[in-house]
C-alpha cells in the first residue's frame, strides 16, 4: 500500500511538471478552439432548437463565425474544460500536432491515435490532469469550490435590529415556544424577514443555554448557506460568548460528533443518510439542542424529512421546535397533507400581523418592505390535451414532467417568452427567467445571449462553482441588464434585492411554488431592492395555474384553526 501511494503521488507531480514545461512551448489559445468548429458541432454544441429560434429571428446572426463567437462568450474554460460533453468537442477539433502535445504534457503515451487518448482520460476536478489541461491552453484552473474558503467552524461574537413588525413577531415565537408542546410556525411572506427575525429567536435561546445547540435543518445548500451566513452576522451583534457554526450539508466533512455548543446547519438529506449509518447521530445531537429549526417548513412532511425531524424532535419533548414558512401548506387541494403539516406543529401558528391591515402584505407593500408587484399575463394557446393527459392532470400534484418538455420545446411559445424579455430588458437591470424544464432554460439563454442580451442559465445540473459565479455576477452592482435563466434552484435560498422583474414561463399547480417564483423579485427599497416589480406569467390556457400570491398569505387558514 505504500509503494502505491508514493507512486501515485510521482506520477501527480510528474504530469504537473511535464504541463508547466508545455504550458510555456504550446501557443494553442483557447478562443482560437472555437473558431476550428464546424457548423453542425456547434449547432450541437449551442442547441438545435436554439440555433433554429435565433435564425429565426435574425438569419444573418448564423454564421460558423457568428455561432463560434456566441459559443465563446456563453461558455467559459470552466464550463467547457470541466463539463465532459463540451470538452469533447474541443478536443476533437484540436490538430494532430497540438493533441500529440497535449498528450506528451499530460504524461501519457499515446493509445491510437492522440484523440482517443485524450478522450478516454478521466480531469478530475483539482487533479493533476486538470490542472495540465488549462495550463495547456494558458489558463489556470479554477478551484475546486468558492465555499472551500468558508470554514465549516469559525468564531462568531456581540446588535442587529428588528423592524416594527418582526419584533413583534419574534416575541410572540419565544411565547409560543415557552409553553408546552413548545412547538410553532413563523408564518411571514416572502421578503418579509423570517431568517432575521428566527435568528433573535436563536440568539435568545442560546443566550439563555449554555453550552447547547440550535440546530437548523435545510433542504438546499442554497438554504443552507443563506442560514449559516446569517448567523455569522447576527451572533456577532446578539451573542454573549464566542461559539461555533458548523456547517453539515452536501460534501462538507465538519466533524460534528463532539459539537456541544453553537449553530449547526444540518442539510437535510446529509441528516437523513448519516442517520441510515449511524443510528445514533440524531440522537447525540439532540440530546444537546436547545433548539430546532425546520426552514421551509411547508417540506417537513416529506417522508424523509418528516424522519429526521422526528428523530431530533421527539426525543425530548420540551426542546422547542420552530417552523418558517411564507406558505403553511404543501398544496392548495390536498388538505389532508395540508392538516398533517398543522398536525406537526400542534396547529401552533405565529402568523405576521399588523393593526389595520387584513393581510400583512398590503402594509409591506405600502411601508417599502416589499414592491408593489405588477402583474401580466401573457396567454399562449396550445394543443389540446388527450384525455390521458387531463386524468394525469387532475390526479398529479404537479404538470407532469412529458407537457413540461412539449412546452419547453413549442417555437411559438419560447419566441413569445424571447419577445417578452427583450422588451423588458430596455426596462429593468435584474430579470429572472423561471424555464419549464433544464433544456429549456438553456435554449432560452442560449438564444437571449444571441439577441445581444447578456443571460446565463442557473440548474440543478451547473457545475457548483461556476453557478456560485454566475449568481455572484448577477447579485452584483455591475451595470446593465442581466438575465438569468434558471430551472429548479433559485426559488428559495436565493436574495438577489436588484431584480425587478420575473418572467414565469414554468406552469406549475403549486401555489407554493408559484408564490416562491413571484417572491424572488420583490423585494422593496426599505429591503435593498425597488419600488415596482414586474411579473410576467406566460398564461397555458389549457394547463391550471395561479395569479395573485398575496392570496396565498390566507390560503391555508382553516387547516391551522
Amino acid at each position: 500500500m505504500p509503494t502505491t501511494t508514493r507512486t501515485t503521488a510521482l506520477d501527480a507531480l510528474s504530469v504537473t511538471s511535464r504541463s508547466r514545461s508545455a504550458a510555456n512551448q504550446v501557443s494553442m489559445r483557447y478562443d482560437d478552439l472555437f473558431a476550428r468548429l464546424d457548423d453542425e458541432d456547434l449547432v450541437e454544441l449551442l442547441g438545435r432548437g436554439a440555433v433554429r429560434l435565433i435564425r429565426a429571428l435574425d438569419p444573418e446572426t448564423t454564421s460558423v463565425s457568428a455561432l463560434g463567437e456566441l459559443a465563446a462568450s456563453m461558455y467559459p474554460p470552466t464550463v467547457m474544460l470541466r463539463d465532459e460533453s463540451k470538452r469533447r468537442f474541443l478536443l476533437e477539433s484540436l490538430p494532430e500536432s497540438n493533441a500529440t502535445d497535449l498528450v506528451q504534457a499530460l504524461g501519457r503515451d499515446p493509445e491510437g491515435s492522440p484523440w482517443e487518448t485524450l478522450l478516454r482520460l478521466k480531469y478530475r476536478p483539482g487533479g493533476a490532469e486538470e490542472v495540465a489541461l488549462f495550463a495547456f491552453f494558458g489558463l489556470t484552473a479554477p478551484p475546486l469550490d468558492i465555499a472551500e474558503g468558508k470554514p465549516a467552524q469559525t468564531p462568531a461574537s456581540v446588535e442587529y435590529g428588528l423592524f416594527d413588525h418582526q419584533r413583534l413577531a419574534a416575541n410572540r415565537v419565544l411565547a409560543a415556544l415557552g409553553e408546552r408542546p413548545h412547538k410553532t410556525l413563523l408564518h411571514m411572506p416572502t421578503g418579509a424577514g423570517k431568517t432575521r427575525t428566527s435568528m433573535h429567536v436563536i440568539a435568545d435561546l442560546l443566550r439563555a443555554h449554555e453550552p447547547s445547540l440550535a440546530i437548523w435543518l435545510a433542504f438546499s445548500e442554497e438554504l443552507c448557506e443563506q442560514a449559516a451566513s446569517e448567523f455569522s452576522d447576527a451572533w456577532t451583534h446578539l451573542g454573549n460568548r464566542e461559539t461555533n457554526l458548523y456547517r453539515f450539508w452536501g460534501s462538507r466533512k465538519t466533524d460534528i460528533t463532539e459539537a456541544v455548543d453553537g449553530f449547526v446547519v444540518l442539510g437535510l438529506a446529509k441528516g437523513f443518510a448519516t442517520a441510515k449509518r449511524d443510528t445514533q447521530f440524531l440522537a447525540r445531537l439532540a440530546d444537546r439542542a436547545s433548539l430546532i429549526v425546520f426552514d421551509e417548513a411547508h417540506q417537513a412532511v416529506a417522508p424523509a424529512f418528516k424522519f429526521v425531524l422526528e428523530a431530533l424532535a421527539d426525543r425530548h419533548p420540551d426542546t422547542p421546535l420552530l417552523g418558517l414558512s411564507a406558505t403553511p401548506g404543501r398544496t392548495w387541494n390536498d388538505p389532508e397533507k395540508d392538516a398533517e403539516l398543522a398536525a406537526l406543529f400542534n396547529r401552533s401558528k405565529v402568523t405576521l400581523e399588523v393593526e389595520g391591515f387584513d393581510n400583512p402584505v398590503d402594509y409591506l407593500i405600502d411601508e417599502g418592505y416589499l414592491a408593489r408587484p405588477i402583474f401580466e399575463a401573457i396567454e399562449h394557446q396550445g394543443r389540446e390535451l388527450s384525455e390521458a393527459e387531463v386524468r394525469g392532470l387532475t390526479d398529479s400534484l404537479d404538470i407532469q414532467p412529458a407537457l413540461l418538455e412539449q412546452l419547453a420545446s413549442d417555437e411559438q411559445r419560447n419566441l413569445i417568452i424571447v419577445d417578452r424579455v427583450e422588451q423588458i430588458s430596455t426596462q429593468h437591470d435584474r430579470i429572472l427567467v423561471f424555464a419549464a424544464t433544464v433544456e429549456h432554460a438553456y435554449l432560452l439563454s442560449t438564444v437571449l445571449n444571441a439577441r445581444g442580451i447578456e443571460s446565463a442559465a442557473v440548474t440543478g445540473t451547473t457545475e457548483r462553482t461556476q453557478r456560485a459565479s454566475l449568481i455572484d455576477r448577477f447579485k452584483s452592482d455591475r451595470p446593465g441588464c442581466q438575465v438569468l435563466c434558471n430551472y429548479g434552484v433559485l426559488t428559495t435560498g436565493f436574495d438577489a434585492p436588484r431584480t425587478s422583474a420575473a418572467v414565469i414561463a414554468r406552469p406549475t399547480k403549486s401555489l407554493v411554488l408559484y408564490s416562491q417564483m413571484v417572491g424572488r423579485a420583490i423585494r422593496g427599497p426599505r429591503a435593498g431592492g425597488n419600488e415596482d416589480a414586474l411579473i410576467v406569467t406566460i398564461v397555458d390556457t389549457n394547463l391550471p395555474g395561479f395569479g395573485q400570491p398575496r392570496d396565498a398569505f390566507i390560503n391555508w387558514e382553516d387547516v391551522w384553526s
